[in-house]
């Protein structure tokens, strides 16, 4: 003889999850953001600090390169972009703007053939420290 069985409906204490069980799970998440995120800030911070020292290596390449070229070294950094040798100023990635870059005017002629001199140096507008414990406005 064939017993037909009816299709057993679950019971309600076993239809979800209990309380301690999404605790437990919340408490993981947690600890696991807990370790994370100061990881990931560090990690971001350290990436904004190489890109500031490539962009600073940019600039000052291009203020040497405008100054032996010239004879006379930039007036502005917007010299810079209007006679050709950067196509736009690179947005400072601590300040996040492009006009906040700081140029060192210079009182001596790097070279012979220098008539006037002009910026011989660039840092960063920001004001914070970096992961080296120097000011951003210091490199």
């Amino acid at each position: 003889m064939v017993v037909l069985r009816s299709p057993q409906h679950p019971k309600l204490a076993d239809a979800g999850f209990t309380l301690l069980e999404l605790m437990i799970v919340m408490v993981i998440i947690g600890v696991l953001a807990t370790v994370a995120i100061p990881a990931y800030v560090a990690n971001v911070k350290h990436a904004r600090e190489a890109v500031l020292r490539e962009d600073l290596h940019t600039l000052r390449s291009a203020v040497d390169q405008y100054t032996y070229d010239k004879a006379k070294a930039p007036t502005s950094l917007d010299d810079l972009v209007t006679s050709g040798y950067m196509k736009v100023m690179p947005v400072d990635p601590m300040t996040h703007r492009s006009d906040t870059w700081i140029a060192d005017q210079g009182s001596v002629l790097t070279t012979i053939d220098e008539t006037d001199p002009g910026i011989d140096n660039v840092h960063s507008g920001s004001q914070q420290v970096s992961t080296e414990g120097t000011s951003y406005n210091t490199w």
